[in-house]
C-alpha cells in the first residue's frame, strides 16, 4: 500500500517541477532568477526569451498532463511521464546532461514507484 503514496507523491513531483519548469522559461527568463538557472547572459535571454517561453507552454503541457491523468484516466499520466523521460534524455544529449538528473530521473522514480505498486495490488 504505501508504493502506492509513493508513486503518486513522485509523480506530483514532476508535475510540480514542470510548473517550476514553465514559470522560469515563461515570466523569469530574463531575471535573475531564471538568469543563474539557466547560466544565460542578459542579452542571451533577451535573444531567447520567445523560444524559452514556448518550451515553458510545453512544460505546462506536461504537468497538465500528469495532473488530468491522476483525476480522470491514469493512462495519460504514465504517457506524460515517459515523455517527461524522453525530454529529459535529449534535453541532457543536446543541451546539458545534469537536465537528465533534473528532469528524467525523477519521471523515472515515478514510474518505477508505479510499477511497483502495480504489482503490489495483485
Amino acid at each position: 500500500m504505501y508504493w502506492i503514496w509513493i508513486a503518486l507523491s513522485l509523480t506530483l513531483l514532476v508535475a510540480a517541477l514542470h510548473v517550476y519548469f514553465l514559470v522560469l522559461e515563461m515570466f523569469l527568463w530574463t531575471r535573475p532568477l531564471g538568469l543563474k538557472t539557466f547560466r544565460n547572459t542578459l542579452e542571451k535571454a533577451q535573444a531567447t526569451r520567445v523560444l524559452a517561453a514556448n518550451q515553458g507552454l510545453y512544460n505546462g503541457f506536461l504537468a497538465a498532463g500528469i495532473l488530468v491523468g491522476l483525476v480522470r484516466y491514469f493512462e495519460i499520466t504514465i504517457f506524460s511521464l515517459v515523455c517527461v523521460v524522453v525530454a529529459g534524455c535529449y534535453g541532457a544529449w543536446t543541451v546539458n546532461r545534469r537536465i537528465f538528473y533534473i528532469q528524467a530521473v525523477p519521471a523515472l522514480l515515478a514510474l518505477g514507484a508505479i510499477w511497483l505498486a502495480g504489482r503490489n495490488l495483485h
